[in-house]
């Protein structure tokens, strides 16, 4: 693959906002997708495929090379066919944006059925000139309530991608009576307990609901679910969110949901933690976010990272009583002993 040229001394105020979607086979991101370029309200969408699949690319051909296919469509959005590896395809596209090949106000990641999420999140990260030129906005995975189920008993993938999403789309669910659906629901949200879960009919959702929800900022929004399903219609568009109970039956996915709650902790413990927890299982911890009181400021300590990639920062001040939560999705890591060494940062 041949380099692409990024000039390094541009100004940049705005980093490109990028969503990931992905789904086992069948999900339905392509009909997410094509949706999504109907109704983008004259957003210039650049979507990233690994090759052009059934997404509507008529349109026409701004450039072909060995690396990056690019097809302009009607309506200002672009549809990019990548090869290789992605770091360097994603370099080759923030080029062509500065050279004017095309424009783009955000991307749209589409991973193969196949695809641990993993790797692909991390190349946001670790890379310096994509972390910033391009903004992660969030993980979103669709899941197939006909046959999630089978899919995580017979593919590790389908659990690793229900582990790292932000949100989850479930769909087909009118395909599936109602204690079908709670299955899958209990299912889902006993691997991740984070993610809200919303339900897309025909593959209709509206873009608000996963486009554009800043999952990855480090924010001190931090949602555990709670509660049984509630569906909510918002402005009359036909999706439903639900919010799900603790899980309270084991199954075999090796991925899970830990939950770590305490007071004020002493900032110089928990941060020891975090190192030796980081350091010891990151490579097991598939996404991890905290909102922590520490006793020395009033502002929030905001942890968040994948596997060994982790951040820190301080938000707002808190309101009322504080509390520290943090959430960690991963497998099989020894949470009554975590638990106890968390527990062990509280202030004295």
């Amino acid at each position: 693959m041949a380099d692409a040229v990024v000039d390094e001394n541009l100004s940049y105020t705005t980093p490109l906002p990028v969503t990931i979607l992905t789904g086992f086979l069948g999900a339905g991101k392509t009909t997410l997708i094509n949706y999504l370029l109907e109704h983008n309200h004259g957003e210039r969408i650049a979507i990233i495929e690994n090759e052009f699949g059934a997404v509507n690319v008529d349109g026409a051909l701004l450039k072909k090379d060995s690396d990056v296919e690019i097809v302009e469509l009607s309506n200002g959005c672009v549809c990019c066919s990548i090869r290789g590896e992605l770091t360097q395809a994603l370099h080759e596209l923030l080029a062509k944006i500065d050279s004017g090949a095309f424009k783009a106000d955000r991307l749209l990641l589409e991973t193969t059925g196949l695809a641990d999420p993993a790797p692909i999140v991390q190349a946001f990260f670790v890379d310096e000139i994509i972390r910033e030129r391009i903004m992660l906005d969030a993980v979103i995975t669709l899941v197939d309530s006909i046959h999630i189920i089978k899919q995580l008993d017979e593919h590790r993938v389908a659990a690793s991608q229900i582990g790292f999403a932000d949100r989850i789309i479930l769909t087909k669910a009118d395909s599936v009576d109602e204690t079908h659906k709670e299955r899958v629901l209990s299912r889902v949200n006993a691997i991740n307990s984070k993610a809200e879960i919303f339900e897309a009919f025909n593959g209709a959702l509206p873009k608000e609901i996963w486009i554009g929800i800043g999952a990855f900022d480090l924010s001190d929004a931090l949602h555990v679910n709670q509660g049984f399903y509630q569906a909510r219609d918002v402005q009359n568009i036909q999706f439903k969110s639900f919010s799900a109970q603790k899980q309270t039956q084991s199954w075999n996915d090796d991925i899970t949901s830990y939950v770590f709650e305490a007071g004020e902790l002493d900032i110089k413990k928990i941060g020891t933690f975090m190192e030796n927890l980081v350091e010891e299982y990151g490579n097991d911890m598939l996404r991890y976010k905290g909102v922590l009181a520490v006793s020395s400021d009033e502002r929030r300590l905001i942890v968040q990272g994948v596997h060994k990639v982790v951040g820190f920062d301080f938000g707002a001040p808190f309101e009322g009583e504080r509390k520290s939560l943090l959430v960690v999705i991963g497998r099989y890591l020894p949470y009554e002993k975590l638990k106890t060494e968390f527990l062990q940062t509280v202030a004295s």
